[in-house]
C-alpha cells in the first residue's frame, strides 16, 4: 500500500528534522499510526498527502506518489485533519454533499443523495440533517466532517485523531464503521489514535513512532503492543493482558519517571 523511503524532514524554523531516513511501510487494511506526543504523526500523514516539501519518496502501491499534483492525489486519497469547531451557516445535510463535489451537478442527483444519507445514518446523524452546522456539539461536528470524507470513495482515507472530542459510545461506533468499510469496500486507511486500547481492538496493522521520530515498529496488535513497547515509547510501566475477544488490554499503572 503507502510505503515511505528515506523521509527527511524539518521545519523551517527548527534546525532539528521531525524525520531522518525514515522507512515506513503500511499494510493494507487498517494502519493505526501510535506514538508519544511530538512524535512527528501529523507531520507524516500531511507528508503522505503532499502537504510538506520533504525529501525522500512516497509510494502508493507500485505508483510513486512523491510529486503527484494534489489535484491527482485527491483522486485516489483523502485526507481528514485534526480541526477546531468550523462556523458555517450550511445544514447538515449541505455540509457532508460539498464531500462530493466535483462529482455534484447543478441538481443533485438520487445517487448523490443516497450515498450522503447512507453515510450519515452509518454515523448515527442523519437526525441532525436539517440542522445549522454551526449550532452542533464539537463531537457533533467532526463527525459530519468524517461523513464528508466518506461520501468521496477514497481508495486510501487519511484520518488525523478523528476519536478526538467524541464520547466512547461514539468511538467505538466509528472506529467500527471505519473497519467495517475497510472490509466491506476494500478501502485502505490509515488513522493517527491516542488511545492504544481502542487501536488494539480495530487495527489490523500498528504503527509506531518513538519521540524522536524514528521508526520504532510495525506489525498486527499482539505482536507490536506490550509492555517493553510501553516503557520505549511511552515511558510508561504497565502491564498488557489478553481479553476475550484474544485483544491485548494495557493497563498503564506509572510513568517511569515515577520511581
Amino acid at each position: 500500500m503507502i510505503s515511505i523511503k528515506n523521509l527527511t524532514f524539518s521545519y523551517k524554523k527548527s534546525s532539528h528534522p521531525v524525520f531522518e531516513d525514515l522507512t515506513i511501510d503500511f499494510a493494507k487494511g487498517f494502519n493505526v499510526i501510535l506514538g508519544p506526543n511530538g512524535a512527528g504523526k501529523s507531520t507524516l500523514v500531511k507528508a503522505i498527502f503532499g502537504l510538506l516539501e520533504y525529501e525522500g519518496q512516497v509510494f502508493y502501491d507500485d505508483l510513486d506518489i512523491t510529486n503527484l499534483p494534489l489535484t491527482e492525489k485527491i483522486k485516489k486519497m483523502s485526507y481528514l485533519p485534526q480541526m477546531d469547531t468550523n462556523q458555517s451557516s450550511l445544514t447538515v445535510l449541505e455540509m457532508v454533499l460539498l464531500g462530493r463535489l466535483p462529482d455534484l451537478r447543478r441538481k443533485v442527483s438520487d445517487e448523490d443523495l443516497n450515498i450522503v444519507l447512507n453515510t450519515m445514518k452509518s454515523l448515527s446523524i442523519d437526525d441532525l440533517a436539517s440542522r445549522s452546522f454551526n449550532e452542533l456539539s464539537g463531537g457533533q461536528q467532526k463527525l459530519v466532517f468524517i461523513a464528508q470524507t466518506l461520501v468521496r470513495n477514497p481508495e486510501l482515507m487519511i484520518l488525523d485523531e478523528p476519536t478526538n472530542s467524541l464520547d466512547l459510545q461514539r468511538q467505538l461506533e466509528l472506529c467500527q464503521l471505519l473497519k467495517d468499510i475497510v472490509s466491506e469496500k476494500g478501502l485502505d486507511l490509515i488513522v493517527i489514535l491516542h488511545d492504544i486500547n481502542l487501536a488494539a481492538r480495530y487495527a489490523d496493522n500498528i504503527v509506531i513512532i518513538n519521540e524522536n521520530g524514528n521508526f520504532y515498529d510495525s506489525g498486527k496488535p499482539k505482536e507490536v503492543i506490550n509492555s517493553e513497547m510501553l516503557h520505549d515509547v511511552y515511558g510508561v510501566i504497565g502491564e498488557v493482558s489478553i481479553d476475550g475477544d484474544n485483544i491485548p488490554i494495557i493497563s498503564p499503572r506509572k510513568s517511569i519517571r515515577n520511581r
